[in-house]
């Protein structure tokens, strides 16, 4: 794991880790794909998995342009409504049949377990609607002290909202919350709200976090500037 920024939040020790769920708990990228995919298909839309990573950390309808801009034709806001309900329907029908607590990523129990030992408050910030359904697939509902997702905020990440939220639901400052991403919207959604960010995954590169690493099994949670 490296540290790279020094800035004015390094006086303030850590009380809270806000964790973004899809790529850092969990990998329902598959999902995704395979239900991005069925929509793509049945319109007549190019679609490769190079294209379901442009997608990682955007919310549903910003995700659906990003597939629309292979369409050959203009589609209503009528008809990009219902085609984002129905690959959401194809997703959640995968999750359901498939998602079990054996999804969750290597090493994310014992790193949460570690910081909840230590008395630190855990949230988890996702852009994704479903978060309350896949949290309940993998059997860590009962993990976070508060969930603030894609329900709960009118503007999706880069904007901050949804990491202010979870901060206010834990009634924790922004400047003594952590978040974990494993996406440059995300980073620069947690950078926006005055946090600290472990970069993890895809987002591992970003130089706007205080900390990266490729997999959050990588990094002892003792290591993290938390209060005790």
């Amino acid at each position: 794991m490296s540290r790279e920024n020094d800035g004015s939040q390094q006086g303030a020790k850590v009380r809270a880790v806000v964790f973004d769920l899809d790529g850092v708990i969990v990998s329902t990228d598959q999902f995704h794909y395979r239900a991005w995919s069925r929509l793509a298909e049945q319109e007549g839309i190019p679609f490769a998995w190079e294209d379901n990573d442009r997608l990682r950390g955007v919310s549903r309808m910003e995700s659906l342009d990003i597939l629309l801009e292979k369409a050959s034709r203009e589609y209503s806001l009528r008809e990009k409504r219902e085609m984002a309900e129905r690959k959401n329907g194809y997703y959640r029908q995968a999750l359901e049949s498939e998602l079990t607590p054996r999804d969750v990523l290597p090493g994310v129990r014992e790193f949460m377990d570690g910081l909840r030992s230590a008395g630190i408050k855990l949230a988890v910030g996702s852009s994704s609607r479903n978060t309350p359904m896949i949290l309940e697939k993998i059997g860590l509902q009962n993990y976070f002290e508060a969930v603030a997702d894609g329900n709960d905020i009118a503007r999706s990440k880069p904007d901050p909202q949804v990491f202010l939220i979870a901060a206010e639901r834990l009634r924790v400052a922004p400047e003594e919350c952590l978040v974990i991403e494993d996406a440059e919207a995300g980073v620069a959604a947690a950078v926006a709200a005055n946090m600290r960010v472990l970069a993890v995954g895809a987002a591992a590169d970003d130089q706007r976090a205080d900390m990266r690493a490729r997999a959050l099994a990588e990094v002892d949670w003792r290591s993290l500037p938390i209060r005790q």
